[in-house]
């Protein structure tokens, strides 16, 4: 697929979507809109995965009387075939196009256009269809937060099943190419959309999505000098866009994450599965990261993470003797968990491992506990590897600038630690700064090649840093000082001079003027 017809798609999903723009707020249109396109997704990997087993019948999926005796023996066989494969089933009556079909008229004499039961039965089906399997707990109540009876669809059952018939309908002629299983084309679609409705949910967006920009960044850092990667993990996932796009870097074998917020949770395990990642290969739990984390025992080769920044967590006295923290000495203060992150992912890094976490700037240069724990990591672990400045107002819900810090158990250049002050490098797009690709490049490529650049990069020794105390603000080590031009004091004067006679011819010719109209000057002329 070309990237105009890439381009087509995102259009037309993001038409589909603004159906629904002006009766909710983006968050909750978003919920509807993803729901229903993953919906499509199943329905049509389902119907693709089935008309495969009946090719040696020589029948499609579609042509099956459920109701006969050898249509009941075709679907049990494809159920149980479909469930070990795909991990769910949907009978053909209740694939996407069919209740498209029936929601919009084509129908039988005895079937109404009323769908909206039916609708909800089928995604209730979806879930159901996996009880007992192992992948139930991937599917388990992932159609939740479309409730297909809220009032904000409509005020009526009748209004609610208009626009959501509207929405199948339109949903329905998009072809998705699922057939051309060597492209992602529906996942790139499916990340832009998310992208999109993060771009108009203020603060909340932050919840969910990393800026790609920032996630490519991530992802090609922490997958440097690798081809593959047995284990990747994001403990703070959202909607899993960042860990996609180290998959998109390198092959990754296996996911894990973890991510607290429940409407998020669906939002990933549906974003996962959509980009063709089997529910076999990601280990998604939902739960409080630092709270009650769900992976201990577990190392990765790579770890990926946009936590929320600056946010509160216990730092209950208990946690001084987990393990993730006991050797530290001190917690992160509860009322910023930045490095208590740093800290889980530290625990959770493989020892031929590399991990990225996007912080505050503050994170570099705080004091009290904060100060306590960068100096062990530096001093006693030797673990930091660069530390690398972005711009501000990159982010969506926030303007604050921000930086990333890597992390590494075994270093390649123990002796220094490599900063980059890449705050500069960006360009204005509407309220918002964004990363393009020659700014993205040029940070990844002087991190890879540990490049020292005027006024963007410095490799800083250890007692540098230890003669900071441990203070790790950029310009303390990246000399981003311009130099003001030098003046030319005879020019200036030169200038002054030729200013000079120009006001006085102005006030000669000011004052003849006044003389023919018979008025005063309004000044005297030396």
């Amino acid at each position: 697929m070309s990237e105009d017809q890439k381009k087509q798609l995102e259009q037309q999903l993001w038409n589909v979507a603004n159906t629904l723009r002006g009766k909710m707020n983006a968050d909750e249109f978003r919920d509807y809109i993803l729901g229903f396109i993953f919906y499509k997704y199943l329905s049509e990997r389902m119907e693709i995965y089935a008309n495969e087993i009946l090719e040696t019948d020589g029948i499609k999926y579609k042509e099956i009387n459920e109701n006969a005796e050898d249509g009941k023996a075709y679907l049990e066989a494809i159920k149980e075939a479909s469930v070990e494969k795909l991990g769910y089933f949907l009978k053909p009556s209740e694939l996407f196009s069919e209740v498209a079909k029936r929601g919009n008229g084509d129908k039988d004499e005895d079937e109404s256009n009323f769908i909206l039961e039916d609708l909800q039965k089928i995604l209730t089906n979806i879930q159901q269809s996996t009880m007992g399997t192992e992948s139930e707990e991937d599917f388990d109540h992932l159609f939740e937060d479309m409730d297909l009876n809220s009032t904000k669809l409509g005020k009526t059952p009748e209004a609610r099943n208009s626009i959501i018939a509207k929405v199948l309908a339109h949903l329905d002629k998009i072809d998705f190419k699922l057939e051309q299983s060597e492209l992602d084309v529906l996942g790139d679609a499916y990340e832009y959309l998310i992208g999109q409705f993060a771009s108009g949910a203020g603060k909340k967006a932050g919840e969910f999505y990393t800026p790609q920009q920032v996630s490519t960044i991530l992802a090609k850092l922490v997958t440097t000098g690798k081809k593959k990667l047995k284990y990747a993990y994001d403990p703070t996932f959202g909607s899993g866009s960042l860990i996609l796009r180290v998959a998109k870097e390198v092959e990754v074998t296996q996911f894990f994450g973890q991510e607290l917020n429940r409407t998020t949770y669906n939002l990933a395990r549906m974003n996962m599965i959509l980009h063709g990642i089997n529910y076999r290969r990601f280990n998604i739990k939902q739960e409080d990261t630092l709270e009650h984390p769900q992976h201990l025992g577990m190392e990765f080769e790579a770890i990926v993470a946009n936590p929320p920044f600056s946010a509160q967590w216990s730092a209950n006295p208990l946690f001084t003797s987990d393990d993730r923290f006991s050797q530290y000495g001190k917690l992160a203060p509860s009322s910023k968990a930045d490095f208590a992150f740093v800290q889980h992912m530290i625990h959770h890094l493989a020892e031929n491992g590399t991990m990225a976490i996007v912080l505050p700037h503050g994170a570099l240069f705080r004091g009290g506990a904060e100060q306590h724990i960068r100096r062990y990591l530096i001093e006693n672990r030797n673990y930091l590897d660069a530390v690398i400045g972005l711009p501000a107002n990159i982010f969506y819900g926030t303007s604050i600038p921000t930086c990333i810090m890597v992390f590494k158990k075994c270093r390649e250049q123990p002796d220094d630690i490599l900063f980059i002050d890449a705050s500069k490098g960006y360009e204005k797009v509407k309220t918002q700064n964004v990363l393009r690709t020659e700014h993205i490049e040029k940070i990844v490529n002087t991190y890879r090649n540990r490049q020292e650049i005027p006024k963007f990069s410095k490799r800083s020794t250890l007692k540098e840093v230890a003669e900071n105390d441990y203070n790790l603000n950029i310009p303390r080590y990246v000399d981003t000082f311009e130099a003001d031009d030098q003046l030319d004091i005879n020019a200036i004067a030169l200038e002054l001079q030729t200013l000079e006679k120009d006001m006085k011819n102005t006030d000669t010719e000011l004052a003849t003027f006044c003389t023919a109209l018979g008025i005063e000057t309004p000044f005297s002329l030396i």
